[in-house]
């Protein structure tokens, strides 16, 4: 029986069940991508979202409809049941673009779900009617069933696709269309149609912090990151203010509580008091930095995403993969081609209106009228006569006159004819031909016909549409940077392992699992190795820590002997860059050779050491002192300076030293409000031990210390130095209640590390204009503008008196909007100077 079934079976490639398998999953694919997953570039529409938008114009009374209603509407288009249906329409009616909503519809920054159909109402927004919709220029095809026909695109006449984005998965391929902002969209097309360049980027109704440096114009191959907006209350609590694109405020708290679990954070508590606006609080366990915990939130939670967007259309019936600014380019030509058409259908409508009133007016005029009173055998000689009757009339017209234009005009009741009414008609004939020169001058205008059509959309519909989501560069956070002490590292010296799991063993510190840590052993063997439970570095570890990676700062000073010639070396070395896991052997690597000394200085420090040699060797002196400071810091690979060829019984630290390196150059980098050493952004000294006076345009300053981790506000920095307490700040502020410019000088006499201090009144409207710690500053101020202008300057030492940092200071001047001002060098000859 089965070798009949399989005689009977036919599996040939061209025509068996191979073959139907291969054309059926192609047809299955192509319709996938076709029908359901992926937008159409000329509406930037899914069939199922077209089909909801042609049911709801279909219903459209200007009054609201249940969803429910929708759906069942749709359903005669849509062959794939109400859900499908019920969830594409309120992901349309969140986008608050084309469809007005009533009712409970969800909320896409929690995550909560809209109400039942039944319960909540929708209908066209105006945007929608103006943009989406034109029977005239809309082509059709037969629904599914056959009953009614449906558009085959919308005649959309606006990038909607940029502006509420796409996603969908279908059969070998995916859509990624992020969402654009409206006013940007309008103004891109406005400067494509004129030739200028344009840039477009994602814009989020969740609002945020985007970087779209490397966004490569919405391609496959390019990436956005969103942040949530973190603000520091207090140095105990910080605020999430907005979540990003794609998350929700339960799984970013989840996100958080997890990598407190997982020890990457440390936190006492976390609340999601979300209502009108986003806000979840996070109160901060005790000594734990808001600073880095800002960081560790991005780094470790949901607070920062990547997104890969992959913008897939349909051109053609093809999927094609283009940029976001080919896709503008498309829909722009787009509407432009359908504002032609409009136009072209509106010309002809008007010719025709303008022949058959013209037609009117003859027909009254000329009183052919009264052919209808003659009699005549048949209608068709009363036909021919009123035809015959506009012969000597027919030059005047743009086309020849039809039976239908006659048959229009005898239905018109014929009674007596007034000059007033032909009048009527001359004004309509008249009045018509404006329209028809208007819209000629459009058509041969075309591209700023276009123009104003994009000027009248922001014009109208602009309004509560501005950018929700910031712009913004973002630093790169290392996650090793910021992770908190999460663990407990073990050493067992005598058996040369170091782990976490060794709890019965020297406990060395605390430090993180995603931390790298750097050995050494007697033998002069170095090896970085990753936190782990157990880990074998070799016998007699001598010194182990936390590596830090491009650390030029840590010192390491060494002294060994070598096996093979006996003699002993001294060196000193960093350690930039290593391989992890390998083993370097920082002696001349013969056998025997061990290490008499060792340290680990984090700024460079030389000690003096005390050298004893063995009793029994020929040297006169046994014992003698030496000084790392004497030897220049080199590579580890280094063999170092002879010390003495002389047996050495051991070596022991005489004195501490001092760093022999110069002071931490650092930079202050105005777009990630970070300091640095890598010599980007404003220089601001070289630093010891010294502190940054950091002043705010509100009219506080703050002492910050040199931690690279921590965060400045930089939009609110107004002058951010090197701290000396000797010097006297000249500051020059608005008292917005008196309306009047003030200037004062004072010295620091606050000592506290970062904590703020307001040194002018606390009000609304306060604000610093200048400030400088210039020994004898001059202020020059231009009043007036246009030709106008004129410009005087001030020596604030001879105006005021240094005075306490909270006084009020004297008054410099009335308040004016048209008054600048700046710091410069005195140049007494170009105006007055008012001392």
């Amino acid at each position: 029986m089965a070798k009949e079934i399989k005689k009977d079976l036919d599996l040939t490639i061209e025509t068996g069940v191979q073959g139907q398998y291969k054309t059926w999953f192609l047809d299955y694919a192509s319709y996938v991508i076709l029908e359901r997953a992926v937008p159409a570039v000329e509406d930037g529409l899914k069939p199922v979202q077209r089909r909801i938008l042609h049911a709801m114009k279909e219903m459209d009374d200007g009054r609201f409809n249940k969803v429910a209603n929708i759906i069942g509407q749709s359903m005669q288009y849509h062959p794939h049941g109400d859900a499908s249906i019920g969830d594409a329409l309120v992901n349309m009616g969140q986008k608050d673009l084309l469809i007005d909503t009533q009712g409970n519809w969800g909320d896409v920054r929690t995550g909560d779900d809209a109400a039942a159909p039944r319960y909540i109402e929708a209908r066209l927004s105006k945007l929608a009617l103006d943009i989406a919709f034109n029977n005239k220029t809309t082509e059709w095809q037969v629904s599914y069933d056959g009953r009614k026909n449906e558009p085959v695109t919308l005649p959309m006449k606006f990038p909607l696709l940029l502006a509420q984005g796409a996603e969908g998965i279908a059969v070998g391929l995916s859509t990624k269309i992020l969402p654009h902002n409206f006013i940007e969209l309008c103004e891109a097309s406005i400067k494509y149609l004129k030739g200028k360049k344009f840039e477009i980027f994602p814009d989020f109704q969740t609002g945020g912090l985007i970087d779209v440096s490397q966004y490569n114009q919405g391609k496959r191959g390019g990436k956005i990151k969103v942040r949530a907006l973190i603000e520091e209350v207090d140095k105990k609590t910080l605020v999430i203010k907005n979540v990003p694109y794609g998350t929700t405020t339960s799984s970013l708290v989840e996100s958080i509580v997890k990598a407190n679990d997982n020890g990457k954070i440390k936190i006492k508590k976390v609340t999601d008091r979300t209502a009108k606006e986003v806000s979840i609080d996070i109160e901060l366990a005790a000594g734990i930095s808001p600073d880095i915990t800002i960081d560790a939130l991005y780094a470790f939670t949901d607070c920062e995403i990547s997104i890969s967007p992959n913008a897939c259309v349909i051109v053609d019936q093809k999927p094609r993969f283009i940029s976001v600014s080919d896709l503008l380019q498309i829909s722009t030509d787009n509407t432009k081609n359908l504002l032609q058409r409009e136009l072209q259908i509106k010309l002809a409508e008007l010719e025709e209106k303008w022949h058959y009133t013209s037609l009117e007016k003859i027909f009254f005029e000329e009183k052919i009228y009264k052919e209808l009173e003659e009699k005549y055998p048949t209608w068709d000689d009363v036909i021919a006569a009123i035809d015959k009757a506009f012969e000597p009339f027919k030059k005047r017209l743009n086309r020849e006159i039809t039976k239908e234009d006659i048959l229009k005009l005898t239905e018109k009741p014929v009674r007596r004819i007034y000059r007033l009414d032909i009048n009527e008609l001359n004004e309509q004939i008249k009045n018509i031909e404006a329209d028809i020169a208007q819209v000629k001058f459009d058509l041969e205008h075309l591209t700023e016909f276009a123009v104003a059509y994009f000027e009248n959309l922001l014009k109208k519909y602009s309004k509560g549409r501005e950018r929700k989501t910031e712009i913004k560069l973002f630093e790169t956070i290392e996650a090793k940077q910021v992770v908190i002490a999460n663990t407990k590292l073990y050493m067992n010296t005598a058996e040369g392992f170091i782990g976490t799991s060794l709890k019965k063993d020297e406990l060395l510190f605390e430090c993180s699992d995603l931390d790298d840590i750097i050995c050494f052993t007697k033998s002069g063997i170095m090896k970085v190795v990753k936190v782990a439970d157990k880990t074998f570095i070799g016998k007699d570890i001598l010194y182990a820590s936390v590596f830090q990676k491009n650390d030029e700062r840590t010192t390491y000073n060494m002294m060994y002997l070598d096996g093979k010639s006996g003699v002993t070396y001294a060196k000193r070395f960093n350690v930039t860059g290593i391989t992890r896991d390998k083993e370097y052997d920082l002696t001349k690597g013969t056998e025997k050779s061990k290490v008499h000394y060792f340290s680990a200085n984090p700024n460079g420090e030389a000690e003096t050491v005390k050298i004893t040699l063995s009793p029994n060797c020929s040297a006169r002196i046994k014992e003698l002192d030496y000084n790392f400071g004497e030897l220049e810091i080199k590579g580890r690979g280094s063999n170092g300076n002879q010390v003495t060829k002389y047996p050495v019984k051991n070596v022991k630290l005489k004195e501490k030293g001092k760093s022999t390196l110069e002071g931490r150059k650092l930079w202050f980098d105005d777009k990630f409000g970070r300091l640095n050493t890598e010599e980007k952004g404003q220089f601001l000294g070289t630093f010891e031990n010294e502190n940054i006076l950091v002043v705010y345009n509100d009219g506080s300053y703050e002492i910050r210390d040199t931690e690279l981790l921590q965060r400045f506000d930089a939009d609110k920095i107004i002058m951010i130095e090197q701290y000396n307490p000797e010097k006297i700040i000249s500051a020059v502020y608005l008292d917005n209640e008196k309306k009047q410019f003030n200037v004062k000088r004072f010295k620091i006499e606050t000592t506290t590390i970062n904590s703020k201090f307001y040194f002018i009144k606390e009000a609304e409207g306060n604000r610093v204009e200048a400030v400088t710690t210039e020994d004898e500053p001059i202020l020059q101020v231009q009043m007036g503008r246009g030709s106008s202008v004129r410009s005087v300057k001030f020596k604030i030492a001879n105006l005021v008196e240094v005075m306490g940092w909270k006084a009020i200071g004297a008054k410099l001047m009335d308040f004016s909007k048209s008054i600048e001002m700046d710091w410069i060098k005195s140049h007494p000859e170009q105006t007055s100077l008012f001392e």
